[in-house]
This record gives C-alpha cells, sequence and structure tokens, in this order.
C-alpha cells in the first residue's frame, strides 16, 4: 500500500510541476547568418529537443524551470555545449562554427540527437578506427523494445544478416552469428563491454556465459570482419557493448524499471548516477527471475555494476568499473523431432542445472597528450566459473536415474590492450596513425566428473570409488601477445586509403588426464583407462587488410575492405567431455580471409541505408560429422572438414514517412525499417567427396526483417517481423537423426509488438507481446546443455514495464 502512496504522489507532483512550464526558442545560424536547417537541439538529459525549420527555427514546450545544458549539432558543424538558466518563457538564438573536421570525421554518427535506433560509427572516434569498415551501432534509447528480456530479435532487428539462437526466454546467454558462422554463445565475434573482453577465454574459450543487460547499455557497436586487424583474429568482427554513464549536469539521478509478465516473469532494475564535481559515478543492479514456458526451466539472475570516472584534468581521466552476474537456471533439455511436433511445451529431463557467476574489473586511462596525440589503455580482470550438472544422455534414452555428469570451470584471465591514435598532415590534410599493443594470459581450470544421482542443483562431485575413477582434470593456460596498426591515408578531403597490420604471438597449452570408459548394454563398466595428456602449442604470424572510403556526402558514402583472418582451436577442440564426441587429435588452426564492398548514407531524417556484398573464405574449416568405429558404435567427429567460402548481400534500409508531409516540425512520426541477407555458404576443397558443395552448418539461404514503428508526442509504438529460412546443423546435411542433436532446422517467422508511453517526466510505461502469432518453432539443435536436442523457443508472452526516474 506504502509503494501505491508513494507512487501516487510522485505522479501527483509531477502533474503540479508540470503546469509550471516555459518555453524555449530560437534560431540557428552560421557565421554568415545563414539559418542551419535540420540543426539539433536539446536539453542534455532530458527530453526536451526538436529540430530546426528550414529558417533555422526551434522551439521547446514545456520545459520545467531550470538550468540545463544546452546542445546544438549539426553535420559540418562544430558541437555547441551551453549552460542556461530558464525562468521563464526564453529566446536564444545560436551561432554555429563549421566544423574543421575532414568529411571522413563526419560520417552517420551515434548519438542520442538522432531518433533511428540504428546508426554507424565514425571513421574516428577515441582512439579507433572505423573508416572502411561495416560498422553499425544500436541505440538503445531509440529502440521500441522489450528490455527487460534483452529481446534479441527485437533489439538486433535492424542489424542485417544476423543469426539468432534462442536458448531461454529472458535474454540470459547471447547466441548471434553473422554470415553464415555459428552463432553459439557469439564465439565467432570479439565480444566486449567498454572496449575490454568478458568472453570466458577471448583465445582459447571465446563464449560468452555473461551478456550485459539491455538496461545497464547505451549502445551496441558491431563491426564486421576488416575489424581483426585491431581486436583480435576472429572472422565474424567485434560486438561492444557501451554502457550508461552518469548524468552530467545532476549530482544524483534514480531510476527504477519494475517488469512483471508471463510465466511468473519479474524483473527490478534500478540505478543511481550522477556527476559530483571531478566525479562522475553509475552504479546499476538487476534482479530477475521466472518459471519459465517449459516445465523444469525456472531461473533467478542478478548483476550488479558500478562505474567510476574521476576527470583529474582537461586531458586526463581515470576510470575504474566492476561487474558482478550471477545465476541458476533449471534446463528443460532437449526433445526430440517427434516430441517436438506432439507438444514443444513438453520436458523429460529434470535433473539438469547451469551455474554461472562472473566478476570483471577494469581500468581505464584516458590521456589526450596534446592537440593531436591521444592515448588510451585498459587493464582487465576476470575471476569467473561455469558449473554444468544433468544427464547428458542422448535425449532420445530415458533418464535412468542415474549418477549425472558434472562440468566444473574456473576463469582467471587478466590483460592488457593499450592505444596510440596520432594525427598529422600531409599536403595540408589530415591524416590518422593508430598503433596498438594487447597482452592477454588466460587460465582455465576444467574438471569433469559424476555427481549425485539427485534432482535438485547440486554441484559437488560423488564421493564412491566408482565416481573418482571418473574423473578428468584439466589445466588450459594461454598467452597472446599482439601488436597492431592502421592509418588512414586521405588522399582527397574525400577519398581515404585505410591499410592495417597485426601480428599475434599465441601459446596454447593443455595439461591434464582423462578417463576412457566403455559399458555394455546394462550400463556395466567393461573397460576403463587413464590416460595423461600434454600439449603445447606455440604460433605466431603476421596478417594484414586493405580499407577504402570514399565520402561524397552524408548520403552517399563507399566503403571497401579485404582482411586476413585466423582463429586458433580452442579448448573444446583440443579435448572434449561430451559424450559420444570425439576430437580429431591432429586438429589445425582455422586460416582464411574476408572482405567487403558497400554504400550506405542518411538523407537527413528521411532515409537510412546500406547496401553491401561480402564474402569469408575459411581453410581448414573445424565442424562435427556423424561417423563410427570399427564396432559400428556411432559417435560425432570433430574435425578439420574442409575450406568453405561463403558470400552475400547484406542490406538495411529505413524510411521515416511522414518526413514528406510534416518535415521535421511533425509530431507523428512513421518510420518502416527492412533488412535482407542471401548467404551462400559452401564446403569446398574437401578429402571427403561426400562434403563437397555441401551447404555450411548453420547458414541459413535467407534472414529477412521488417517492420514499422509510429510515434506521437510521447508514444511509440513498433511491430517487427523476422523470418529466417531452413538450415542444417552439421556439415553432412542430414535432415534427420534418432537422437535429434543434428538434422534440418526448419524456416520460421516471428512477431512481435512493443510500445513506449512517457506519461510524465518521471514515469514512463512500456508494453510488450513476444512472439505475437504464438508461433512453434526452434532456432537450434544443442550437443550437450542446455540440451542435447532440440531446444523450443518461447510460445507468445506479455509482458509490462514501468518506470520511474527522479
Amino acid at each position: 500500500m506504502k509503494i501505491f502512496v508513494t507512487l501516487f504522489m510522485l505522479g501527483f507532483i509531477s502533474l503540479n510541476l508540470s503546469a509550471q512550464t516555459v518555453n524555449l526558442s530560437g534560431r540557428v545560424l552560421n557565421k554568415k547568418g545563414v539559418a542551419v536547417a535540420g540543426a539539433s537541439v536539446l536539453l542534455l538529459n532530458t527530453d526536451y529537443q526538436n529540430a530546426c525549420d528550414s529558417l533555422g527555427n526551434y522551439t521547446l514546450k514545456n520545459v520545467k524551470r531550470g538550468r540545463y545544458i544546452l546542445e546544438v549539432t549539426a553535420v559540418g558543424y562544430q558541437l555547441m555545449n551551453r549552460s542556461v538558466e530558464i525562468n521563464a518563457d526564453k529566446s536564444i538564438n545560436i551561432i554555429l562554427q563549421e566544423s574543421i573536421n575532414q568529411l571522413d570525421d563526419v560520417n552517420i554518427t551515434a548519438g542520442k540527437d538522432k531518433t533511428s535506433a540504428l546508426s554507424h560509427l565514425k571513421a574516428v572516434e577515441g582512439t579507433t578506427i572505423n573508416a572502411g569498415k561495416k560498422s553499425e551501432v544500436i541505440v538503445l534509447d531509440n529502440e521500441t523494445a522489450n528490455k527487460a528480456t534483452n529481446n534479441t530479435r527485437q533489439i538486433y532487428s535492424r542489424v542485417a544478416g544476423l543469426n539468432i539462437w534462442e536458448s531461454d526466454g529472458a535474454g540470459i546467454q547471447l547466441g548471434i552469428g553473422g554470415r553464415g558462422l555459428n552463432p553459439n554463445r557469439v564465439t565467432n565475434f570479439n565480444t566486449r563491454q567498454n572496449g575490454y573482453d568478458i568472453s570466458a577465454d577471448a583465445l582459447g574459450y571465446p563464449e560468452s556465459y555473461y551478456t550485459p543487460p539491455a538496461e545497464l547499455v547505451d549502445r551496441i557497436e558491431i563491426l564486421r570482419g576488416a575489424s581483426s586487424l585491431q581486436y583480435g583474429t576472429q572472422f565474424g568482427g567485434l560486438i561492444n557493448f557501451k554502457l550508461r554513464e552518469g548524468a552530467k549536469n545532476k549530482a544524483i539521478e534514480i531510476t527504477s524499471r519494475e517488469t512483471g509478465g508471463s510465466w511468473g516473469f519479474f524483473n527490478t532494475t534500478n540505478s543511481i548516477a550522477g556527476t559530483v564535481g571531478k566525479v562522475q559515478y553509475y552504479t546499476f543492479f538487476q534482479h530477475k527471475q521466472a518459471d519459465g514456458w517449459r516445465p523444469n526451466s525456472e531461473f533467478n539472475a542478478n548483476t550488479a555494476y558500478a562505474g567510476l570516472t574521476y576527470k583529474a584534468t582537461n586531458k586526463l581521466s581515470l576510470t575504474f568499473q566492476y561487474t558482478y552476474m550471477d545465476y541458476l537456471a533449471h534446463q528443460p533439455g532437449g526433445l526430440t523431432d517427434a516430441e517436438f511436433a506432439a507438444d514443444p511445451r513438453q520436458s523429460i529431463r529434470a535433473r539438469n542445472w547451469f551455474k554461472v557467476n562472473w566478476n570483471l574489473g577494469a581500468f581505464i586511462l584516458d590521456y589526450q597528450i596534446n592537440d593531436n596525440l591521444k592515448f588510451n589503455s585498459r587493464f582487465f580482470l576476470l575471476d569467473a566459473s561455469r558449473d554444468a550438472v544433468g544427464n547428458l544422455d542422448y535425449i532420445n534414452r530415458t533418464d535412468n536415474g542415474a549418477d549425472r555428469n558434472l562440468f566444473v570451470d574456473k576463469y582467471n584471465n587478466y590483460g592488457n590492450e593499450s592505444r596510440l591514435l596520432y594525427t598529422y598532415k600531409i599536403n595540408n590534410i589530415s591524416q590518422n596513425l593508430l598503433v596498438g599493443f594487447r597482452y592477454y594470459h588466460g587460465h582455465t581450470n576444467r574438471q569433469q566428473g559424476l555427481g549425485s544421482n539427485g534432482s535438485d542443483a547440486d554441484f559437488k562431485y560423488g564421493n564412491s570409488d566408482a565416481d573418482l575413477n571418473a574423473y578428468t582434470h584439466y589445466l588450459f593456460p594461454n598467452d597472446n601477445i599482439a601488436l597492431f596498426a592502421e592509418n588512414i591515408f586521405r588522399v582527397t578531403q574525400k577519398f581515404s586509403i585505410i591499410p592495417g597490420v597485426r601480428f599475434e604471438n599465441i601459446i596454447t597449452k593443455a595439461n591434464g588426464s582423462y578417463i576412457t570408459t566403455n559399458t555394455d548394454m546394462a550400463g556395466n563398466v567393461v573397460f576403463r583407462q587413464e590416460s595423461q595428456d600434454v600439449k603445447n602449442s606455440s604460433r605466431h604470424f603476421l596478417i594484414g587488410g586493405l580499407g577504402f572510403s570514399y565520402i561524397q556526402s552524408e548520403a552517399l558514402q563507399w566503403y571497401a575492405n579485404i582482411s586476413q583472418n585466423y582463429r586458433a582451436i580452442n579448448f573444446n577442440d583440443l579435448n572434449s567431455s561430451v559424450k559420444g564426441l570425439k576430437v580429431n587429435p591432429n586438429l589445425q588452426d582455422e586460416t582464411g580471409y574476408s572482405a567487403d564492398f558497400g554504400v550506405r548514407g542518411n538523407a537527413g531524417d528521411a532515409l537510412n541505408y546500406d547496401i553491401s556484398v561480402f564474402t569469408i573464405h575459411y581453410n581448414n574449416r573445424i565442424g562435427t560429422i556423424d561417423t563410427a568405429d570399427a564396432s559400428f558404435n556411432d559417435y560425432r567427429y570433430r574435425t578439420n572438414i574442409a575450406a568453405s567460402r561463403n558470400f552475400g548481400l547484406e542490406s538495411f534500409a529505413e524510411l521515416e514517412v511522414l518526413h514528406f508531409i510534416n518535415g521535421n516540425m511533425g509530431k507523428s512520426k512513421l518510420s518502416v525499417f527492412g533488412n535482407l541477407a542471401l548467404i551462400n555458404a559452401r564446403y569446398t576443397s574437401s578429402k571427403e567427396t561426400a562434403f563437397n558443395n555441401k551447404k555450411v552448418e548453420m547458414a541459413p539461404d535467407m534472414i529477412f526483417k521488417t517492420g514499422v514503428t509510429y510515434k506521437y508526442n510521447k508514444l511509440s509504438a513498433s511491430y517487427q517481423v523476422s523470418y529466417t529460412s531452413s538450415q542444417y546443423t552439421d556439415a553432412t546435411n542430414s535432415t534427420f537423426t534418432a537422437n535429434a542433436i543434428n538434422g534440418i532446422v526448419p524456416a520460421y517467422t516471428v512477431m512481435d509488438f512493443s510500445a513506449h508511453y512517457k506519461i510524465s517526466r518521471f514515469f514512463t510505461l512500456e508494453g510488450s507481446i513476444n512472439n505475437l502469432a504464438n508461433k512453434h518453432y526452434f532456432t537450434r539443435r544443442a550437443e550437450s546443455y542446455p540440451g542435447p536436442g532440440i531446444i523450443p523457443a518461447d510460445a507468445r508472452g506479455y509482458y509490462l514495464t514501468l518506470e520511474v526516474k527522479l
């Protein structure tokens, strides 16, 4: 009752304050007195914003009295910030200075002054070079999507070519792949948070068990294959989660978001942020829990974050960040094809559990040495663990209640990445040189044995001799030193050439022992052998790349690049503890290259588009095939299958329809977007002719997403449709297997609806209907957790969020 009284009082106060508002108006001109049409005018950290008309006029209505930071931006002009006191109707004229930057530095930029949810990175941002690369930036504040459940379909809807795995209904784990690459826990992307690694082991085990909650994220930056020269050698590219920061003009800002939904879903997110003197801070805590759509799928997750930036001088800032996450999930297991067809909601595994604990720390130093020299250094460390217990036998076999498989991983990693950006001139045209250094040490302690025969979340090993004899223990230490450099050579103010190079030294080790056992049909052990395993692989190599950029105007920009790639074998490739899976002891690293050619642009606030073609060439591509031994025992074999090549088209366009009727001054906005990816991925040059010209697994021929968003005053509503064509799960292109691990993933279409209404300055109401048509479908077949077998996606779900911001 007290909560409702408090909310009522806050609402009354907000309505009373809204009656005490004033208007701010004026004109935006350049030094010559010419109107700057389309300039964006806003009061920082508020919702008061507008765009200038053709005469440069702007009006911000119903502004609460107080002190604000007025920000004005326009393409081709320098950003302008001014402190203003607004106590009555006021008129302020603004004179903008023309930008001295080259056109390459005024690419379509991500920022809160844009209303589109998708943007692109500038040619140079901070100490990174993005020119000539395919980049996408998802601006979360401009997304009308279900952020409480981290709904990947909605959040990434405008990014072309992403294949999405849906493993849980709360978005705890992210599973996306692009251009025909495997989506499993984002292993083919280098995944970062604020520029530093967050995966289990960036080199040896690049699976991401921690995903930053969407409510914590300000924007998501995605760079494709050519980012291998700055961020690592992977084929997929980079995903960087840029987290929120404290309000710059407030000592304290409190935000609380409470969400309820289907199947007992509850999410509470609370943050306290602000700026006091030279210190900017942001603290965040989220708790979410639910029973899940299927039986045996309840979960409980907690995430906390604290970031503090101390601006020692105008040139030097020091940042400390800490992230904590833990969750416990009951996993309902997979289904066979017949079981999915009969009832996709059923669960025939009740004893599978998954637990994760993540501690991630970082120290970041930014130093503007002089006007032409910037230095950034990031120190980071990870202390984490992942535990899994359950029955991992094939899903077409009955759970006989025996001791469960128990996997225990501990990750202890640390590293540093430092960058230096130097701006210089050739023929009076600015150039940019980036040089960087990276050191990374990873250490994984991996154990496997037999746990209890119970059904609870017990992550301890059994005590009997048989349990001890079935024990497997490995240490995986690895070290990585990398040097990289890129340079933007601006031949003219419009045309740039961007060469780059990266040197890698990789040391991967494995030291452990494992037990091999065979059983008869009754489950009795008929053979047991312990083996020692010591491996040490050291290699160093140089990869290079070349990019081109031609900026005719903001509305027409051409880009192209080609870059070598390298993917080192990881821990799962060195030794497998998954039942029924064997690994080739002579497995080789994967090499290859990726290339892009595209055109993009932004025609004012009316049209945003990006169309490109790509290719990825893989040598020694690692995959899994079904085979049998001399005794006709079936098993899956992980090996270098063949070379492969992926090529295709990625296209995105978003049109603001009402712009042609109301211009920038209308309160109503109706935007329609669509993105289409066509992918042709095939195996080539295989020693086994059975694989030649077979389709690459996890590579659907077509991914199409479209949607419409309507905004009027304080209301925003979005409807979208996502289609993914059928895809295979193994290199033999099998359409069916009895254990459901391999087979076809049929095409599926999913619809979603979300709405957002800002009741007042303090209160916002959001709602979402996921899987609007209640479609029964699945996106993956799992080899082990959370399966094995078919993992059904959630049915239609309803969610409602109330946000209070003070």
